[in-house]
């Protein structure tokens, strides 16, 4: 935002994508850019910015080819990606430990500092459960193998990706209802408040894990989901360039 002074100069329709909550990083109000269109990936996103700056953003999800994820699970894990604190991974290791009996795989996202990746290996060695893989390109190989995605976000997620990736093969996901992941995870799954009791928590993990017609409810329920309007990628396309047609000029 600091240098909306110099873009405006350019005299180049804009359009600004938001895609976070960071606030506190930006350098100035929104007003230098005057009457630009804005699209934000959530109708979260969309909400908070028009709340703080008085804007109005359409929202386009963002992006996910469907067959890029789709494949036939086997359902032997419990999978979560990206153990990093701020994606909940103390409530994902917590989960583990309680449910001795049930698979869970780690899946590495965001690259691990070599002290972030020793203390993880350290609490990944008491918990013989969990297998821990690297990041991948294609994740079809790990939802192929996933029953359930784990999505314990303990901060504001602005949409959440994954949920989608995973919705695409009838993958239910248990997460946080924190920021955009209620919009994202819809009927497809579980909600669960990450400052409230960890039962909560192992409960609806088991109840999924081992009850086959609530699984199957919700696996239906999933698949519909990845499905609706705003997922599809022509209608997303179409939406971008409708707005990227509407962009005025910068005025003088």
């Amino acid at each position: 935002m600091t240098m909306a002074p110099n873009i405006l100069k350019t005299k180049i329709p804009i359009l600004v994508q938001l895609h976070d909550v960071a606030f506190e990083e930006y350098g100035s109000a929104f007003s230098q850019l005057a009457n630009v269109p804005y699209i934000a990936n959530s109708a979260y996103t969309a909400a908070r910015y028009k709340e703080r700056y008085g804007i109005a953003p359409s929202v386009i999800n963002p992006f996910t080819v469907a067959k890029n994820y789709e494949t036939q699970t086997t359902g032997e894990n419990i999978t979560f990606v990206n153990p990093v604190p701020q994606k909940g991974m103390e409530i994902a290791l917590e989960v583990a430990r309680r449910c001795p009996d049930i698979p869970f795989t780690f899946i590495e996202g965001w690259t691990l500092s070599p002290q972030a990746r020793k203390a993880l290996t350290e609490k990944l060695s008491k918990l013989p459960n969990v297998t821990l893989l690297p990041s991948r390109r294609d994740m079809r190989a790990i939802y192929s193998k996933c029953k359930i995605l784990l999505v314990p976000s303990i901060y504001n997620e602005t949409f959440g990706r994954v949920t989608v990736e995973a919705q695409a093969s009838g993958i239910p996901v248990v997460a946080s209802n924190r920021g955009g992941l209620p919009e994202a995870v819809g009927a497809g799954g579980l909600l669960i408040d990450p400052d409230g009791p960890m039962e909560n928590w192992i409960e609806a993990v088991r109840k999924l894990w081992h009850d086959q017609a609530y699984y199957s409810q919700l696996s239906t329920a999933a698949l519909a989901h990845a499905q609706i309007p705003e997922r599809d990628l022509k209608y997303q396309t179409d939406l971008w360039e409708k707005t990227l047609l509407a962009a005025p000029h910068p005025h003088f």
